[in-house]
């Protein structure tokens, strides 16, 4: 069973962080002390879990009035699940809730094309984060 939930408690934070470390810092080596910043107060974080197991997560910050998608991941064991589809649709959720017209990210390249079948277009030519090839993508929620 698949079931996303709004993270509400430390243990749920922590999940999170573990998901993002296997991802960001292990699999794709981006420096450990840069991936926890500043805005993981601010942010609202989401948890995707499989049959109990958190396996996924997404953050959403407003940045002038538009929902900035941050972090959005999942354990390389879970990726067939099509979960990254559920954290997005959480993610934009809270931001059509808090009244964000307009939802933007910065996609590694590689990934550019799932976010596309989610309705984001490529507005930017590509920059390099953490040493990973990114492009700004936009949404109209």
């Amino acid at each position: 069973m698949i079931n996303v939930v709004r993270i509400q408690n430390k243990k749920q934070l922590e999940d999170a962080f573990r998901i993002r470390k296997a991802v960001f810092v292990e699999e794709q080596g981006v420096a450990e002390e840069v991936e926890i910043d500043e805005y993981e107060p601010i942010a609202e974080h989401v948890l995707v879990y499989v049959d109990g197991e958190a396996a996924g997560t997404g953050r959403v910050r407003f940045v002038d009035g538009t929902a900035k998608l941050e972090r959005i991941c999942v354990l390389e064991s879970h990726r067939m699940h099509r979960l990254g589809k559920r954290i997005m649709q959480e993610l934009e959720a809270i931001a059509a809730e808090k009244g964000a017209g307009q939802a933007k990210l910065h996609g590694q390249v590689q990934a550019a094309p799932f976010y596309e079948k989610l309705g984001y277009r490529t507005d930017s030519e590509v920059f390099m984060e953490e040493n990973i090839p990114h492009v700004k993508m936009i949404k109209d929620l």
